[in-house]
């Protein structure tokens, strides 16, 4: 339903809406009339504040008695937060249906025992007696002319891949970009989304990554000034508001429903995407019925790898970084029972030597281990190295000002988990990881971990080692990855010679 004209301003009896804390969720009569009624003075505010999703009543910062109005009056329509099955629950924002993440509570509202989800609890609880809202007014879409203001160059690969994106974009249909690590992803993107916008489409770039959010999202909006954008993960500032150009992570999607016209999902392969049935469902349920699909990822899983080799995937590779130069292979080496060595406080002589050769070259280093519980022994022995040796991984409440400290030159190494894998871009660093016969070193997990090297054209090449004891079938696969995205490369003209 289109936003009716000549109605402007709100119901005279609400003439302050923020502030005001809702009624409990059970006061919302979900059975009342959803005729839609022209002549009702309707709250512009509230309906914009809706458009494109699907909330429970308390993120709704409007009183409940004028949202129970506008539904009553065929303006927002109310949905049963969990519906019955054959076979248990369902629950309509996140789409789960194992009986093992539903739970019962004594609940205040209903004042009886009351079943709730809690595969999606961490969003705000969804229980019998809560409905989620939706608005049944569409607001007209804004078009953006010449929306972008970056002024570089892409690569021959990049250029490719930019026009398959728009021509995809504009038919509305489903594209899988595989692009290596420090190809340019995000710049082969802005050809399409700037087109999407003249046109008033609405753009959602998602991303499995809280990380990846913050990073994006400043490059984007220098990219395109003019438009208003928004970054929505956890605690975001931006929170329950609502832009033509959203990049969000894919949790955050759970709130949206028929939103977007564009949705780009980076990084498609990480976790907790890869391994979270309920965060494509977020994906499909913030999607427009009739929208685009963009997946990015240098590390396709191995059946859409093989889908692509049979044509049974729409697809464009870039098998080169934008600079031209070849990625740099990883190398081999055993180093034994490097556990039995940790637990007696010692790592093997290779190790030790690798990490004092980048310390006396003054290279900075990665040093990837497979478990938390690895990093603390690990750093103790490395600071006897060096005392600017540091450890991060995902729990610790230093990370960003580790991480940071690295990238400004001075830590000379940091041992990280696999939490480093994507995301973070230091132009001129060599790479090791121990014990990368641990089930947790994927070969997208390797793959990814091999592209932190020679991501800049001035240092383009670096040292990639994968201590192990023992190799590994992930391993050999990350390893012929890579090549085998050389070998493309070449042949198409995309390596400097």
């Amino acid at each position: 339903m289109r936003m009716p004209s000549g109605k402007k301003g709100v119901p005279k009896a609400h003439p302050h809406y923020h502030g005001h804390e809702a009624k409990p969720t059970a006061h919302l009569d979900a059975s009342s009339s959803a005729l839609f009624h022209t002549d009702f003075s309707y709250s512009s505010e509230l309906l914009s504040f809706l458009d494109g999703k699907q909330l429970l009543p308390q993120e709704i910062p409007f009183p409940s008695d004028l949202i129970q109005a506008h539904h009553e009056h065929g303006y927002l329509s109310y949905e049963k937060g969990l519906t019955k099955t054959k076979h248990g629950w369902r629950c309509a924002r996140c789409g789960n249906e194992d009986p093992h993440f539903f739970a019962t509570f004594p609940c205040a509202r209903c004042q009886a025992m009351c079943t709730y989800c809690r595969k999606c609890i961490t969003m705000g609880r969804v229980s019998e007696c809560t409905p989620l809202v939706t608005s049944r007014v569409r607001f007209p879409s804004v078009s953006y002319p010449n929306p972008l203001a970056w002024s570089g160059t892409l690569s021959p690969g990049q250029k490719r891949a930019a026009e398959a994106v728009e021509k995809a974009i504009m038919g509305n249909g489903e594209l899988l970009v595989w692009a290596v690590c420090g190809a340019g992803k995000t710049e082969v993107l802005f050809q399409g989304i700037a087109r999407a916008l003249e046109i008033g489409k609405r753009v959602c770039i998602a991303t499995p990554r809280t990380d990846v959010v913050r990073e994006l999202a400043p490059r984007l909006k220098q990219a395109f000034p003019s438009v208003p954008l928004i970054a929505l993960y956890g605690g975001s500032d931006d929170r329950g508001k609502f832009a033509p150009f959203v990049i969000s992570t894919t949790h955050q999607l759970l709130r949206f429903s028929r939103a977007f016209d564009v949705m780009v999902i980076d990084e498609v392969d990480a976790f907790p995407y890869s391994v979270e049935p309920m965060l494509e469902y977020a994906v499909a349920k913030a999607r427009k019925e009739t929208s685009s699909l963009i997946y990015l990822t240098a590390t396709p899983k191995r059946s859409w790898q093989r889908d692509v080799r049979h044509g049974k995937r729409q697809a464009v590779t870039i098998p080169a970084r934008y600079h031209g130069f070849p990625l740099p292979v990883p190398a081999f080496e055993w180093c034994g029972n490097w556990r039995k060595q940790l637990k007696r406080r010692r790592l093997p002589r290779n190790v030790l030597a690798w990490v004092q050769s980048r310390i006396e070259a003054g290279k900075q280093a990665f040093f990837f281990i497979p478990h938390i519980e690895v990093i603390d022994p690990v750093v103790r022995i490395f600071k006897q190295l060096d005392e600017r040796i540091e450890g991060v991984h995902a729990e610790d409440p230093q990370r960003a000002e580790k991480v940071q400290a690295f990238r400004d030159g001075r830590l000379p190494l940091l041992v990280t988990t696999t939490i480093l894998e994507r995301g973070v871009t230091v132009p001129n660093i060599d790479v090791a990881v121990l014990g990368a016969e641990d089930r947790i070193f994927t070969e997208s997990a390797l793959v990814q971990i091999a592209g932190r090297v020679g991501r800049s054209a001035q240092h383009p090449s670096g040292d990639i080692r994968f201590f192990h004891y023992g190799k590994t079938r992930e391993m050999v696969a990350a390893k012929r990855h890579i090549e085998r995205m050389n070998k493309e490369a070449a042949e198409r003209g995309m390596i400097r010679r």
